[in-house]
C-alpha cells in the first residue's frame, strides 16, 4: 500500500525560502521510500482569513477555496509541515489553514521541518503541535530543525542539507511511517470500523 505524505510549505509571504526547503524534503522523502510524497504549497490555495459560515465539523463548505483545501488534506495519510517561526509562533497562514477543517485532519501523524535562526524554528513548532493535537493529529516527537538556515542556501537558493539535518529527516520519516500505519484503522470511515 502506498502511503501519501503531503509536504506542506506553510509560509505564504513573498520572498519566502520555504519552497526550496520543501523541495529538498520532498526529494529526500521520495528516496526514503516509505511514502509517496506530494508537494503542497499553502500559498496556492489563497485561503482568506477563515470565512466559512458553518462550523468545520459539519463539512458543509460554501467556498471553492475551502473545498479545494479539504480535498488536499483529506487525500493525505500523513503530513510534514515545512515552516519558519514568526515571533516564536507558527506562520499565521498555517494556523488559519488548520482552523478551516476538522475531520480531514483526524488520526493522521504529522512531523515538522522547521527553519530559522539559532532556534531552527522550534518555538513555532511547539505552538503548532498543540493545535495539531487539538485536531486529533498525532504530532510525533521527531522533527527536522534547521538552525541558521541561510548558510545552507547555495546557488539559486537551493537548500543543501548538512548531514545532521539529513539524519533527522531519516529518523522523522521512519517514525512517521510507523505512526501512519498504526493509525490506519482509526482513519477508516466509521462504517468500515463497525463492520
Amino acid at each position: 500500500m502506498s502511503l501519501k505524505l503531503n509536504v506542506v510549505t506553510a509560509s505564504t509571504r513573498p520572498g519566502r525560502i520555504g519552497p526550496k526547503i520543501a523541495e529538498w524534503f520532498h526529494g529526500y522523502a521520495a528516496r526514503h521510500g516509505a511514502f509517496d510524497p506530494v508537494l503542497v504549497d499553502l500559498a496556492e490555495f489563497e485561503l482568506p482569513l477563515y470565512d466559512e459560515p458553518e462550523h468545520p465539523l459539519t463539512r458543509r463548505y460554501h467556498h471553492a477555496h475551502t473545498k479545494a483545501w479539504s480535498a488536499s488534506v483529506a487525500s493525505a495519510d500523513a503530513f510534514a509541515f515545512v515552516m519558519p517561526e514568526y515571533d516564536h509562533s507558527p506562520p499565521p497562514a498555517l494556523v488559519n489553514a488548520f482552523v478551516y477543517l476538522y475531520h480531514e485532519w483526524n488520526y493522521k501523524p504529522v512531523g515538522f521541518v522547521s527553519y530559522g535562526g539559532v532556534s531552527g524554528g522550534l518555538r513555532g513548532v511547539q505552538a503548532a503541535r498543540a493545535t495539531a493535537a487539538t485536531l486529533k493529529m498525532m504530532p510525533i516527537p521527531e522533527g527536522v530543525p534547521i538552525p541558521n538556515v541561510f548558510q545552507y542556501l547555495g546557488e539559486g537558493g537551493v537548500f543543501q542539507a548538512p548531514e545532521p539535518v539529513e539524519l533527522s529527516a531519516n529518523s522523522m520519516l521512519d517514525e512517521l511511517a510507523r505512526w501512519t500505519m498504526a493509525l490506519k484503522a482509526m482513519r477508516q470511515p466509521q462504517q468500515a470500523a463497525a463492520a
